[in-house]
């Protein structure tokens, strides 16, 4: 079956575009962690290794900030077009 020009440009127009940002998403969060992994070893700590309820208030922020860090990836990053 030959596939006419006419055929193609209409198929074009109903496609739906990808919106995920997979690449996008994964930087950020690299992004995210290497931000955290420096703000623990500012903080004299290992990340993953302190408990929450014993923690200092400087790694409690590093917490926090990951936090929303990585929120801001999920609602920004998730949405961004895929070239």
């Amino acid at each position: 079956m030959k596939v006419s020009a006419l055929t193609l440009t209409v198929a074009a127009m109903f496609a739906s575009s990808v919106t995920a940002g997979p690449l996008a998403y994964a930087a950020c969060q690299a992004g995210c962690a290497t931000v955290v992994m420096a703000c623990y070893t500012a903080g004299g700590a290992t990340w993953g290794a302190t408990l929450g309820a014993t923690a200092p208030a400087t790694i409690i922020g590093c917490n926090s900030a990951y936090a929303s860090c990585q929120a801001v990836c999920a609602s920004v990053a998730l949405f961004a077009p895929t070239p």
